[in-house]
């Protein structure tokens, strides 16, 4: 919960959203950088308004129909500058799906593992064009975005020359 406490007060830090804005932010600008799956907005924010974090206000626009907006509370703003350093701090192991799969390599029929590796650096470039392609598109002022691409670019690299390199030694 901690990761989707930081997500939402992060995204408050700016001003009052309301709901729906917050769910597109998550969609459209977030989840390609961090992956975080919400099935649901309204619970966590539920949650993090009886902790004091965020407060709900009704709000109106025109004629359209009455919408909550949510903002950040002092108490609020106290626990994000805590996430945000903790997480800057936290240093976890990565694990990555397939080094599962690595285990049981013995087991594998060479041509098999050969042509999973392929499908996976031919994925690996794929998802490499799309982070290009990101790169290109960004607005400029977005500094803390191109930070992210590069950081991700730099990981996909390391992993596309690290599955080439256990290629090599299957042939």
């Amino acid at each position: 919960m901690i990761e989707h406490e930081l997500l939402f007060l992060g995204l408050l830090k700016d001003g009052p959203k309301h709901g729906y804005e917050i769910k597109r932010l998550i969609e459209e600008e977030l989840f390609p950088f961090v992956g975080l799956k919400i099935k649901s907005i309204y619970y966590p924010l539920k949650k993090m308004e009886k902790l004091g974090l965020i407060k709900k206000d009704v709000g109106r626009e025109g004629k359209w129909p009455e919408k909550y907006v949510y903002s950040l509370t002092p108490k609020g703003d106290k626990i994000f500058d805590h996430l945000i350093t903790e997480s800057f701090l936290s240093i976890e192991r990565p694990y990555f799906n397939i080094d599962l799969s690595l285990y049981f390599l013995p087991y594998v029929e060479k041509k098999i593992a050969r042509r999973q590796l392929r499908g996976r650096i031919l994925f690996l470039r794929r998802i490499r064009r799309e982070l290009e392609a990101l790169q290109k598109t960004m607005k400029p002022a977005r500094k803390h975005v191109e930070v992210i691409l590069d950081h991700d670019l730099d990981l996909v690299e390391a992993e596309i020359r690290s599955i080439g390199r256990l290629m090599e030694t299957l042939l």
